[in-house]
């Protein structure tokens, strides 16, 4: 298809709205992207024409929203490269996919003094966990930093590797650098090692094709809301091979296939790691989203976006009192940045906001990160595929906007 942006933002009813008496220029979808109306209708539809509960009932609507929920995981595992739709777990987002692997397979596999291989780049979603587990049971996190440009070294983790370390927890794209990570590279050799990989794909799968099979991770971990889906939902990719060694960490209904008072019997997974009752209608909303996606194709997603990051660069760097935090070769449309004797990134944020420019202004949930680059705080701008040049043009003449009254 020819990328025409202009009929693609006319998918998404918000991007028509104004803000402050300015039309909305949404450069916050690091943070969370935009739903397309076919989302929206889904969702719509689902509760007012075919809600019920999943899995146990017998019924038309029971029956009919079992088939859509179960139906996702075959969509997800399509967008991911994946053979297997049994290798899918569905949830409520990436932190509870990698809560579900510190708690269901680390947990089960690791000793108090074991190493988990961390790039200094990771969203608090991927470190939190693994801290629980260095306060509880004395596993150890080993850190990688990144180089002066924001890139990670692939051999530089795969260096980090001794006889102790059990797992390599890494981003797939930066939240804040905007760094793609050669994941594959990292990946082909931890195998070697034995050493298994869990990437975090919250930002990676919504910027471009992911193909697990040729990527070769053990897990690998999306997020809904990022991915024009609905908030509360998600999934985790899980070799097989781990699952296995997988044990349950939330119990309730669906896992379960008898329970007596002096025992239980377990479902087989992946609903063995799906407990109670799940997020049905953002769930079935996640699938339609990722269908929206694939329609689009990620290669032409991935192509326009890269359009779109190497004009802003060109635009925010042409800026000498703008500091933007990472400049790694073919980085993702993802720019935080400072000002040079300015106020704080609240304040930029504050201004921008006012002619309509939404960015994200605070930490971005990656502390280690911004102790690493020697900053408290920046503001981001993320762009997405529904993103144009003319909204580039405007968030720098909203930066020069901000330094003249901050400065």
């Amino acid at each position: 298809m020819v990328w025409d942006v202009s009929k693609i933002r006319s998918d998404f009813p918000i991007l028509s709205r104004t803000v402050n008496d300015q039309p909305l220029v949404y450069l916050d979808n690091g943070a969370s992207s935009q739903k397309p109306r076919v989302v929206i209708d889904a969702i719509e539809k689902a509760y007012s024409q075919e809600y019920a509960n999943v899995h146990r009932g017998l019924h038309f609507l029971s029956n009919l929203a079992t088939d859509k929920y179960e139906t996702v995981r075959g969509i997800v595992a399509k967008f991911l490269g994946v053979a297997d739709e049994d290798e899918i777990i569905l949830n409520s987002g990436t932190t509870e996919g990698i809560n579900m692997v510190a708690y269901g397979w680390a947990m089960n596999t690791m000793q108090p003094g074991d190493e988990i291989v961390l790039s200094i780049m990771e969203h608090h979603a991927n470190i939190v966990p693994w801290h629980f587990l260095r306060e509880r049971y004395g596993i150890v996190l080993k850190w990688v930093d990144v180089d002066i440009v924001g890139n990670l070294d692939p051999q530089a983790m795969l260096d980090a590797i001794t006889p102790r370390t059990r797992l390599i927890a890494v981003t797939h794209l930066s939240n804040v650098l905007g760094t793609k990570v050669d994941v594959k590279s990292i990946c082909q050799g931890a195998a070697l090692k034995g050493v298994p990989v869990l990437i975090d794909g919250s930002q990676g799968a919504v910027h471009m094709p992911v193909d697990i099979s040729d990527i070769g991770c053990d897990f690998y971990a999306i997020t809904g809301h990022k991915l024009c889906g609905p908030s509360g939902s998600g999934a985790i990719y899980v070799k097989k091979e781990r699952m296995v060694e997988m044990r349950p960490f939330i119990g309730g209904g669906d896992m379960i296939r008898e329970v007596h008072r002096d025992s239980v019997i377990y479902n087989n997974p992946p609903h063995l790691f799906e407990a109670g009752t799940p997020g049905i209608v953002q769930t079935i909303g996640l699938g339609v989203a990722l269908d929206y996606m694939m329609s689009l194709g990620m290669d032409k997603i991935a192509a326009y976006e890269t359009e779109i990051a190497e004009y802003a660069d060109e635009e925010l760097n042409a800026l000498n009192w703008l500091n933007v935090q990472g400049h790694a070769p073919d980085k993702g449309a993802i720019f935080s940045f400072t000002m040079d004797g300015a106020g704080h990134a609240h304040d930029i944020s504050t201004i921008l906001d006012k002619k309509g420019i939404a960015v994200r202004a605070g930490q971005h949930c990656a502390g280690p990160l911004m102790d690493h680059l020697g900053i408290n705080a920046s503001c981001r701008a993320s762009f997405a595929f529904y993103n144009t040049k003319q909204e580039v043009d405007a968030l720098v003449d909203g930066l020069r906007l901000a330094n003249d009254l901050l400065s």
